[in-house]
């Protein structure tokens, strides 16, 4: 995830709250992808290294543990940038430029100048990011499986040119043996696997003025936001435009209140919602600050876990560099398969970044 700052409830429910259910499923690595943030922040990096910390926290606040998981920086692992290099003499710029959130991005973020190298190849620094691992998995929204398909273009083509040693030739077939058929290639001398996207559930959650919840427009609820804040920030969230008066009738559906709800609230005060808005037997108000209890009673534990942390920002720090070791172990288990085919000549005395 790239380092913005503190997480909202978009990014908690649409990324973080599944990852932390995928730690007693998967050997999972999870970092802060600081060069990443680079590709449209660079002219203007101060805020960077806080923003990581930031995001770190909430990582840990958030559920993900140390133990069960590689918690990590990404500019901390040098083997990230030295496989993207490697893969970037491969790929087709046309590839680069047919990702759909290239141009998506430039119009979005029309003030910025995104005419540079490091931003077309955004997506393949994520091939790297994932390939490096070799990873089977790669955790997303629908809206990221673009990405991940041009990492598995990637690693076919790096597999088509380049493979492990055959260790012995292949016996002569026996009478009635079959062949594999032309093109084939043993899984085994594969160095780099395709992934496949792993979709994971991401729940409708609106900002406050009834757009995607977004940093850009102001709309967000952090998960350290007090209670007093969150209570404020709800009191303004847009409703179901149709209840224009208190006796209108709504749909929770078409509210993004609701949204809230079907997330955050308990089954019996959902049951009340609908009971409510579509009766008019509530008003907006009271349906509010319903959602801002339930709210502030999922993020409880979360804000609880974060005091520690904030109190010593140096054990974040800490918990980043153990697993920056850890991944960089991983890594170069790869890189050195990786070098070898390609044709690089071996380091004798270790390797950087080890």
């Amino acid at each position: 995830m790239r380092p913005t700052g503190k997480m909202h409830l978009g990014n908690y429910m649409g990324a973080l709250h599944n990852w932390v259910g995928m730690q007693d499923k998967y050997e999972c690595y999870f970092f802060v992808a600081d060069y990443h943030a680079l590709t449209t922040d660079y002219a203007d990096p101060a805020s960077v290294k806080q923003n990581t910390w930031e995001l770190a926290t909430d990582f840990l606040a958030g559920g993900l543990d140390p133990e069960k998981s590689v918690i990590f920086i990404q500019s901390h692992v040098v083997q990230h940038a030295e496989l993207h290099l490697l893969l970037s003499m491969i790929t087709s710029v046309g590839w680069l430029e047919r990702v759909p959130s290239y141009k998506e991005q430039q119009e979005n973020l029309s003030d910025k100048d995104l005419s540079t190298y490091g931003f077309l190849g955004y997506p393949l620094i994520q091939s790297a990011d994932i390939l490096v691992y070799q990873a089977h998995f790669v955790p997303v929204g629908q809206d990221q499986v673009a990405h991940v398909e041009l990492t598995r273009e990637v690693a076919r083509r790096f597999n088509q040119f380049y493979r492990r040693s055959k260790k012995t030739m292949d016996p002569p077939p026996r009478k009635g043996e079959m062949r594999p058929p032309p093109g084939y290639v043993d899984p085994e001398r594969i160095i780099l696997p395709e992934p496949e996207a792993l979709l994971t559930p991401s729940p409708k959650l609106l900002g406050t003025d009834g757009r995607k919840m977004s940093k850009s427009y102001g709309n967000f609820i952090l998960l350290t936001d007090p209670e007093s804040e969150i209570r404020q920030k709800l009191k303004t969230m847009v409703t179901d435009p149709a209840r224009v008066r208190r006796s209108d009738p709504g749909n929770p559906d078409k509210c993004p209140v609701g949204d809230l709800h079907k997330v955050f609230s308990s089954a019996e005060t959902l049951a009340k919602v609908y009971d409510g808005c579509t009766t008019a037997s509530i008003g907006c108000i009271e349906c509010k600050s319903w959602a801002a209890d339930s709210i502030i009673t999922a993020l409880k534990p979360i804000q609880e876990r974060r005091k520690p942390y904030e109190e010593n920002p140096e054990m974040v720090w800490e918990i980043l560099e153990d697993g920056g070791a850890k991944a960089r172990k991983r890594a170069e288990q790869t890189m050195v398969e990786v070098r070898e085919v390609m044709g690089l000549a071996p380091r004798r005395r270790g390797s950087i970044g080890e």
